[in-house]
């Protein structure tokens, strides 16, 4: 399906990007990857095979975030698909004094960094006629607890450019999308300390939290020609957990 598609995921050495990779490369793509941590970055391909490409960056340093796009580019000469995946998550209470100097970070990574290297690479996508695709969250849209009300404000605001990206794109042929998961096994999850505590039934409908490899089934599916009518969309991928 990807076969001679050249895919940039960003937080590709892990969880749901590490499941996304794995799964574009099953599909023949060409698979760009980044993320910190060079152990993981390196397990991630030797286990998805000789046709994905790791960066170890961080995305949320500017001249980082500048070269990922650069060394694509000069990698493989073009690029179709551009996932937003790296995100991070601080619990902070709104009363605490250093709430502010908080969302500055969390805003920097999950929000500032997608808009550089979004716009770095949207001249390329133009040329292919590509798509990107947003991993945001649901708790863009609802309060799970008050100490995870920073981190969804940047997902509201991710949420935000999706639309309007995907509105100002349109007219050149490029689509924009969002995965918005609920909760999901992944390492980001582990490193909650206040998600374990919640039972799942309590989060979700159907009383269970995704895969990651749920998610990534999700992202290719946007990716691929099958959803070539559907842009400013937001995919919630959360077992129900806005039912409740």
């Amino acid at each position: 399906m990807f076969a001679n598609k050249v895919i940039l995921i960003t937080g590709g050495s892990s969880g749901i990007g590490a499941a996304a990779v794995e799964c574009f490369a099953k599909e023949g793509a060409s698979v760009v990857f980044v993320g910190r941590n060079e152990a993981k970055l390196k397990a991630v391909a030797e286990r998805c095979g000789p046709k994905t490409y790791p960066i170890k960056a961080d995305i949320s340093k500017d001249e980082e975030a500048k070269s990922i796009v650069k060394k694509t580019i000069e990698k493989f000469g073009k690029l179709d698909v551009l996932v937003n995946n790296a995100g991070i998550f601080k619990y902070k209470s709104l009363r605490d004094s250093n709430a502010v100097d908080v969302y500055d970070e969390i805003l920097k990574t999950n929000t500032r960094a997608v808009i550089l290297i979004t716009t770095l690479a949207i001249p390329y996508i133009i040329q292919t006629k590509g798509n990107i695709i947003n991993i945001s969250s649901v708790v863009s849209t609802t309060i799970v607890e008050p100490g995870m009300t920073l981190y969804g404000m940047s997902k509201a605001a991710l949420d935000h450019y999706t639309k309007g990206l995907a509105l100002d794109l349109a007219k050149v042929g490029v689509r924009v999308n969002s995965v918005n998961p609920g909760p999901v096994i992944t390492d980001l999850a582990r490193d909650v300390t206040d998600f374990p505590d919640i039972p799942i039934d309590k989060l979700t409908a159907l009383g269970r939290a995704s895969d990651p490899e749920e998610i990534g089934d999700i992202i290719v599916y946007l990716a691929s020609d099958k959803a070539r009518g559907v842009t400013g969309s937001m995919y919630h991928v959360d077992n129900g957990a806005l039912l409740h």
